[in-house]
């Protein structure tokens, strides 16, 4: 056997990366500070994993090669996996119901475009994440309360930042007000579902697990006591998890039963957040999911001025009886 030339050694070296992060995501065996909010960028890992294969190639290190490929595709069909499909065929009757998520960014994005919003989009449901005092006065005065004249608004509780407040706004009456548990405060509403059961509706923000070990536990404890679909309520679950379909933590929840309504359509891997004055990285930080037994038939992310995150709008169908 020929003797490994030094710039082989080089390329096996420069592919153990992204092998590396193939095998987390693949196991999802990611665990705290910072593999957690890394694993996140896994689109931009899949991406770049042509990289290595390509010093590989140059290198003539059929070992690299190989652990570059590898790693590539794994990542790939990960990636390609959280796109979903598609639906095939026309979309079921039933009543209808749209449902649509903001993100104030700490109470700071101005509520014209907000209002606007809900008007253009003719919106029923508005989850909404990331509320202070002083933008729910503004939202009242531009007119949300006449575009959707329900409301459950749960206030940052003492000792929390003013926007961990939450609120849910509906064009639809509210018979049931509840919360979900969490650092941040994620009122649900429930909603007459008519001739089947009632629509449960929660405005879900995950604390962010972009800082520390700490920050990444409490992220994990809300993902974590996220209700499972209930047989009695058609549940849906919708607004910022600070979590991709990269994270194990949130592979879990969807497992208990739910379905993710962007995936549904087939744009499971439509970006929602990135910050403001960059234009990378974009990051699908933002979900809509749904009891297995409401169709989806839309799914749109719609911007919104002075938001760092892209709202969605989703269509859903209810089922008859």
């Amino acid at each position: 056997m020929p003797p490994t030339r030094p710039e082989q050694r080089w390329a096996v070296a420069a592919a153990l990366p992204w092998a590396v992060w193939a095998a987390v995501r693949g196991t999802g065996t990611e665990r705290g500070f910072p593999l957690v909010p890394a694993l996140a960028f896994t689109p931009y890992a899949a991406a770049t994993a042509v990289l290595p294969l390509a010093a590989a190639v140059r290198a003539r290190s059929l070992t690299g090669a190989l652990l570059s490929a590898a790693a590539g595709a794994s990542l790939g069909v990960a990636v390609r996996a959280a796109r979903g499909e598609p639906p095939a065929g026309p979309a079921p009757a039933g009543t209808r119901l749209r449902i649509a998520t903001v993100s104030l960014r700490l109470g700071l994005v101005p509520a014209e475009p907000v209002v606007e919003f809900v008007r253009e989009h003719d919106v029923d449901v508005l989850a909404v994440q990331e509320l202070t005092p002083d933008a729910q006065r503004r939202l009242a005065a531009a007119g949300l309360d006449r575009a959707l004249p329900h409301a459950h608004v749960v206030p940052a509780r003492p000792g929390s930042v003013a926007s961990a407040s939450g609120a849910v706004w509906s064009r639809w009456p509210i018979t049931g007000r509840g919360l979900l548990p969490g650092g941040f405060e994620q009122p649900t509403v429930r909603l007459p579902g008519g001739a089947g059961p009632d629509v449960e509706v929660g405005a879900v923000h995950t604390r962010p697990p972009s800082t520390s070990p700490a920050a990444v536990r409490g992220w994990a404890e809300d993902l974590a006591d996220l209700p499972a679909p209930d047989p009695s309520v058609l549940r849906v679950l919708a607004g910022d998890f600070n979590a991709t379909h990269d994270h194990a933590a949130l592979r879990a929840v969807l497992r208990q039963g739910y379905r993710d309504a962007a995936r549904a359509v087939g744009r499971g891997r439509a970006w929602t957040w990135r910050p403001l004055r960059l234009r990378l990285p974009r990051l699908v930080l933002d979900h809509v999911l749904v009891d297995p037994r409401l169709a989806v038939t839309g799914c749109a992310t719609v911007p919104v001025t002075g938001s760092d995150h892209r709202s969605l709008v989703v269509d859903l169908v209810l089922p008859r009886g």
